[in-house]
This record gives C-alpha cells, structure tokens and sequence, in this order.
C-alpha cells in the first residue's frame, strides 16, 4: 500500500560532488582537460596501429577496440557530467538514465571481455607460437570482439531491466552520472531481487574474465619458466606486462566497487572510485600501452623519422 502513495519520478537531479562554485569551476576544468587527454591519447594510439603496417597484429586489433571502447564509455559519462558543473539545471529524464547505464554497462562489461581475450591471445602468442597465425585469424579476432559485445549486451539488458523497474520515491541522485548504487538507494520498492541479479551478474562477469586471465598466465608463467634464456624469458614476459598493468589496475577498482552489497557502499567513497575507473583508467590505458610497448614507441619513431624525411 505504502509504494501506491508515491509520486512516480519521471526525472533525476545529480547533485555531483559540491555546491562551491569555485570548486565546481575548478573540477570543471580537471574534467575537461582529463577528456580531451582521453580523447587524444586513444585516437592518437588507434590512429598510429592503423597506419603502421607493422602493428597490424591480432594484439593490436584488440588494443584498438580497448581504446575506441574507453573513448566510448568516457563520452557517456563525462559530457554529462561536464554540463552539471556549469548548468544551473542538473535533471536527466529517468529514459536519459536508463540509456547512460545501458551503455555504461556495456562499455564495462566489453572492457573486462577484452582483457580476457587479449590475455588469450598472449596465451597464444607465448605458449603456441607455431600455431598463432592460424588459431587467431582476422575472422576469429572478429569473432572474439563480437562475442565480447554480445555478452556484454546480455548483462547490460539483464541488470538494466532489473533496476529501472524499481519504484523510485527521491528523484535527487547523490553521484555524477547514473550508476548501480545511487540508483538503488532512490528506490521505494524491496530492492533485495535487484541487488542479488545486480551482486550475480556482475560476480559471474568478474569470474568468468579473471578465471580465462589466471588460466592463460599460469600456462604462459610456466612456458617462460621453462626459456632457458634470461633475455627470451624477460623479452616474453615484456609482451605481457602492459595487459597485466591495465588488468591489475581495472578489475582492483571494479571488483572493490560492485562486488559489494548496495548497503554497504558510501557515496563518497563510491564517487572517488567511479573518476578513477571513467576518467583516470581510460586516460592511463594508452599510456600504459604506449610507454610500456617497445613495438609501439618503434612505430612512433618510425613516424617521426618519416615526417622528417618529407621535410
């Protein structure tokens, strides 16, 4: 009886992180020049894999898709939340929200999908080397990303169907864009279904990408092991080190942030993470990849000298 006298919410209100208007400037400022670094950094390392022949691998097929996917999830997020620090009006319409976290979800979903696959074909690489362009074909690497988007799309309809058809009874989000938490904490109706499909789907994406991640370095750990070669074991090792860089740093924020229970969150505590893993981590991802990646900083050089030479 108590949810009949509700109002239906029809529209949100972000209050985002601060009423100060000079902090709100400031953040303004940070926020931007964060998503342009974003913007820049992945189109420059998608731009320099599509015109140096050299990089055109399955590796690099599959870092391309990481980084127009960062750029992706990032333009969902931080527009948005550009406009609530500058506009007098913060309100998205409960169909805008339900868009924002349909494909907010798929872009977290499909990031955890790809690590899995690339740590697959390091497997490959490392473990099968004779069979390598064979296995992981054009046509499979294909396969891989459009398999990673399929289950990606699963999850997202699976947890968004489940949370928008709560009753909601405040209409004033406590975050910068429409995630699992706040959402949830709006609600009027029994939230205890929808935070065990929210707590299962995100365990059963978490499980499944980490468990085809452990699998593969155990065997690569165990065929660098048998190298007799301390340069061939460092050379095979350095191959693997910027994924198992951007691996560590994004299922450490992840997991800490959604394999929790709703009642146990702080929105505070919440908000720091969420900039992490929808602005830092995306900005990091093509440094990581860049500077880390003999193979990458060869093409930059290679690209450079080119332009010399032309002058």
């Amino acid at each position: 009886m108590g949810e009949r006298n509700h109002t239906q919410v029809t529209e949100f209100i972000f209050l985002g992180f601060t009423d100060n208007l000079k902090l709100q400037v400031t953040l303004f400022v940070v926020f931007l020049l964060i998503y342009l670094l974003i913007l820049m950094g992945n189109l420059t390392l998608v731009t320099l894999i599509r015109i140096d022949a050299r990089l055109h691998t399955p590796m690099y097929f599959f870092i391309t898709n990481l980084a127009l996917l960062d750029v992706g999830y990032s333009t969902t997020i931080i527009p948005s939340t550009l406009m609530t620090f500058v506009a007098r009006s913060k309100v998205i319409s409960v169909t805008g929200c339900t868009v924002q976290f349909f494909f907010f979800c798929i872009s977290i979903s499909c990031e955890c999908w790809l690590l899995s696959v690339m740590a697959y074909d390091r497997f490959m690489a490392i473990c099968s080397p004779l069979l390598y362009t064979v296995v992981m074909s054009k046509r499979f690497c294909v396969l891989l990303v459009l398999g990673s988007y399929f289950m990606s799309c699963l999850n997202s309809m699976v947890q968004t169907a489940f949370i928008f058809r709560l009753s909601f009874c405040d209409a004033y989000i406590d975050h910068f864009f429409c995630d699992v938490p706040p959402i949830v904490k709006l609600s009027c109706s029994d939230t205890r279904l929808t935070d065990i499909v929210h707590f299962t789907c995100a365990t059963m994406l978490v499980t499944a990408t980490i468990l085809i991640i452990l699998v593969s370095y155990m065997y690569i750990l165990v065929t660098i092991l048998r190298i007799n070669s301390a340069k061939d074991q460092h050379k095979a090792f350095s191959t693997c080190a910027s994924h198992l860089t951007a691996v560590t740093i994004f299922y450490g924020t992840g997991s800490f942030m959604y394999l929790r229970p709703s009642s146990k969150s702080s929105m505070d505590q919440d908000k720091i993470i969420s900039v992490f893993y929808t602005l830092v981590i995306p900005m990091l991802n093509p440094l990581i990849y860049s500077l880390r990646n003999k193979e990458v900083k060869e093409a930059f050089r290679r690209i450079r000298e080119r332009k010399v030479f032309s002058l």
